[in-house]
């Protein structure tokens, strides 16, 4: 009874051993090797969740060890790091691949002299999908390439062959984001032909005292029963110039020629002009007032609107220099 109690107890003594020594092993990476496992703040207990080696006294405390190292991130993403020791003769970095190959996303993210590190959503890079028993299942592989050496009577070969079958696994009743690029469509060119477009003139009730908010100057308008108005010489009138029923952001309305005549036809003469190709009269030594419409004028659509002011004038007969008592 007590060799076979001493025997049990020395069988289990090797097991440890012999889990010690692989672990010493495993986590037996050069300082220059060691990839990043998880943020810089991650604890013990939480980095060999991760299957990682920890050692405080490492830059990185928390780091991947000499084997290979399959994680399933929450947001779809496979990381698999490879260590050149994890087969026996070593491996040969450059030669390990994924099913979709080695370009973008499907190369390494990282490398080392001693790993390689690859980072690919599980949608990509050759990835396999199922569901199985009430889970979303995500395969891929990962194998190496081999130089051969071809002699006059054999071949040979002096690399390792690696092949490692991998899976993700996602709950169904889980939310696993996925990302998403979303390629917008550019808008259809606009449509241009020939068509009517109503514009009103009129003009605002604005005052000299409210002249510098020009907004104000135009929160009302006289009517047709308020006609005729009478100005003073030299007061200011406010006139805007506006687009009727129409809510395309993209119309804009522009002024080229602006004048006033002495009765209601816009043909008799005399005549006077106010805005020259849109721009004040150089002529008049009271010149138009182009007034901005922006988006500080709460109008919905701004560009729909001209604004301008003059100053008061009356016509005068051009022989006997006498005003003319026109409307």
């Amino acid at each position: 009874m007590i060799r076979g109690r001493m025997g049990l107890y020395s069988v289990l003594f090797l097991l440890v051993l012999d889990w010690s020594v692989a672990q010493v092993q495993k986590c037996l990476v050069n300082d220059g090797d060691k990839i990043a496992c998880g943020n810089l703040t991650i604890g013990k207990s939480d980095c060999e969740a991760k299957n990682c080696c920890f050692d405080l006294t490492s830059q990185n405390s928390c780091y991947y060890g000499n084997e290979v190292t399959v994680q399933c991130t929450r947001d779809g993403q496979f990381v698999v790091v490879v260590s050149k020791n994890a087969t026996s003769p070593q491996l040969s970095l450059g030669s390990v691949s994924l099913q979709g190959g080695r370009s973008p996303p499907c190369g390494p993210v990282s490398t080392t002299a001693g790993f390689a590190m690859f980072q690919f959503p599980v949608s990509a890079c050759g990835t396999s999908m199922k569901t199985e028993g009430g889970a979303v299942v995500y395969e891929n592989m990962m194998s190496s390439t081999f130089a051969v050496i071809g002699g006059p009577a054999g071949s040979i070969t002096r690399d390792s062959f690696y092949k490692l079958f991998f899976q993700c696994r996602y709950a169904d009743d889980d939310l696993v984001p996925v990302r998403a690029v979303v390629y917008t469509v550019s808008p259809p060119l606009p449509a241009v032909s020939p068509g009517p477009l109503r514009v009103e003139l009129r003009i605002a009730r604005g005052t000299p005292l409210l002249l510098f908010s020009s907004g104000e100057l135009y929160d009302s308008y006289y009517s047709d029963l308020d006609y005729p108005v009478t100005k003073v010489l030299r007061d200011p009138v406010y006139v805007e110039v506006h687009i009727l029923n129409r809510t395309d952001p993209n119309i804009v309305l522009n002024l080229g020629d602006c004048w006033a005549t002495s009765t209601p036809s816009p043909l008799s003469q005399p005549s006077w002009s106010l805005l020259v190709a849109g721009c004040p009269y150089g002529g008049d030594n009271y010149q138009s007032t182009l007034i901005p419409v922006g988006g500080p004028s709460g109008l919905p659509y701004p560009t729909h609107y001209q604004r301008f002011m003059i100053q008061m004038f009356t016509f005068v007969d051009p022989a006997s220099q006498v005003p003319l008592m026109e409307k």
